[in-house]
């Protein structure tokens, strides 16, 4: 088998309304016309969709290091815009353990996302 691509990932959330407040407007992602039948929101970014369905979201199980838990990870040109605008929404804020550049916040869900400024993809091979 030969993998080609990564396609989306897709996150769980209870209210369709506070997670497109979080990803649409908060962070910032366009949203993507669908055509199921069943409650979701797609967005896309860089030719990768996240797929936001209903769903029981499951519990942190490192609550000290948001790192360490299941993550979707961003990269952004300024780390500080990020964490400024995400601290006037009153999301939460990890910055990371590392020492790099980078915070962990969460989605209405407890979702955790990384930001990372001018991550490569290489770097993490």
């Amino acid at each position: 088998m030969q993998l080609l691509a990564c396609l989306h990932t897709a996150i769980l959330v209870s209210d369709l309304e506070k997670a497109e407040q979080f990803y649409g407007s908060i962070l910032g992602l366009p949203r993507v016309d669908r055509n199921l039948k069943f409650p979701g929101i797609w967005y896309e970014i860089a030719g990768y969709q996240l797929h936001l369905m209903i769903g029981e979201t499951p519990e942190l199980y490192n609550a000290e290091r948001w790192g360490r838990n299941r993550h979707i990870a961003f990269s952004v040109t300024d780390l500080n815009a990020a964490k400024e605008q995400l601290l006037a929404h009153n999301c939460p804020v990890q910055m990371s353990a590392s020492g790099r550049p980078a915070l962990f916040t969460q989605d209405p869900d407890g979702n955790v996302i990384e930001i990372s400024q001018g991550a490569m993809r290489k770097r993490w091979l």
